[in-house]
């Protein structure tokens, strides 16, 4: 057989362009996941995020707050809301419900009408240096915010700006990318490693042809999914104590919790990955399959997780979504412990999502989990 056969050539590929269309869950993946990319990158990503939660303790009730407080709303970067006290300005910025937060201090506009330039402080949560870099710079702007309503003594006076900000980055005071990329990538390489593994678990078996074996064990669904996750939650450990060991010797990462709460936490987290992968497994018919399902929603929760890009940036819709996906949680507890010291009052919010996700794809996988080869 010698030389190229048309009438073979065409023979083959009509026995492929069967088989891809008996496979009608690859065509659904191969259109759905670029559609998805393109909405995701053309309206839910945003490097320059507006409407930022922002707080605002005030000890001086006067014209000039009113002013500096529409000003900040006009940027378009600050969504204002008045604190009672400095313990609620302080539990927003620990738990990520505040970015910044407004300090005016008492007599300033006492100060303001005598010319001594008094200080407006911002705190400012730094955890995430990218989502408040554009807000932060946009304060230099606001200085003469006050210029109409300022005494004409004041106004007189040249090249005297009546106010300044003070901006003060908490938790990561030199504003260094390293320490929010650095704890993320502990929650990224961990969804990665330990979706993929048991994705392929069960369809492995079936495509080995060691299905029948199991098939004929006298043991429960629920026994065969226990005993697959399980030994790569062990794994899982060994992968964050490596990441964190680098993670604070060469790049110096602050470890500012409660190492055995963060163990805890983590924990969760490897579990409830583990469980999805299993869930994919059992409805997948094959390891193309299960890793198309994989591939499909790693995308949306890396991007949507705020690992990629800042949170707040996202339209609503966005956010969630976001919320849907363990890793988003997981990414708030571990830059919370490492970075801000929180304790489990702090993360407790984050912990529960995780827990309902992890029950909610076991009750999945369970009910798929086909016990029969047919």
């Amino acid at each position: 057989m010698t030389g190229f056969s048309f009438k073979r050539f065409m023979a083959v590929l009509r026995k492929e362009w069967i088989q891809v269309r008996r496979d009608s869950f690859t065509l659904r993946m191969i259109i759905a996941l670029p559609v998805m990319q393109l909405f995701l990158f053309g309206y839910a990503i945003n490097a320059d995020p507006k409407h930022l939660p922002t707080g605002l303790l005030s000890a001086d009730h006067s014209k000039y707050e009113r002013t500096i407080v529409a000003a900040l709303k006009n940027t378009g970067y600050y969504d204002i809301r008045e604190l009672s006290s400095e313990a609620a300005a302080e539990r927003g910025l620990a738990d990520g419900e505040l970015l910044f937060v407004v300090n005016i201090p008492a007599g300033f506009a006492r100060s303001v009408d005598r010319g001594e330039k008094p200080t407006i402080l911002m705190d400012a949560d730094a955890t995430d240096p990218s989502a408040i870099g554009n807000a932060a710079a946009a304060l230099a702007s606001l200085t003469t915010a006050l210029d109409r309503d300022l005494p004409q003594a004041v106004q007189s006076r040249p090249a005297n700006l009546p106010f300044q900000f003070a901006v003060h980055a908490r938790y990561n005071p030199e504003q260094l990318t390293v320490l929010n990329i650095v704890p993320g990538l502990i929650c990224i390489v961990l969804t990665i490693s330990t979706l993929f593994v048991t994705t392929l678990s069960i369809t492995r078996e079936t495509e080995r042809g060691t299905m029948e074996n199991l098939l004929a064990m006298p043991v429960r669904p629920i026994e065969v999914m226990l005993a697959k996750v399980v030994p790569y939650i062990a794994i899982g450990y060994a992968q964050v104590v490596l990441i964190v060991a680098i993670a604070a010797v060469v790049f110096g990462l602050p470890i500012r919790g409660s190492i055995p709460l963060l163990s805890v936490a983590l924990g969760l987290f490897i579990a409830s990955n583990l469980a999805l992968g299993v869930t994919f497994s059992t409805i997948a018919r094959n390891q193309m399959q299960a890793i198309q399902m994989a591939q499909f929603t790693l995308l949306p929760s890396f991007l949507l997780s705020g690992f990629m890009f800042p949170f707040k940036g996202m339209p609503v819709w966005a956010q969630w979504a976001g919320e849907i996906f363990p890793v988003t949680h997981a990414l708030r507890i571990v830059r919370g412990m490492l970075l801000k010291g929180n304790g489990p009052v702090d993360i407790a919010p984050e912990l529960w999502p995780m827990v309902a996700f992890t029950l909610v794809v076991t009750v999945i996988a369970t009910w798929c989990y086909r016990e029969t080869l047919d």
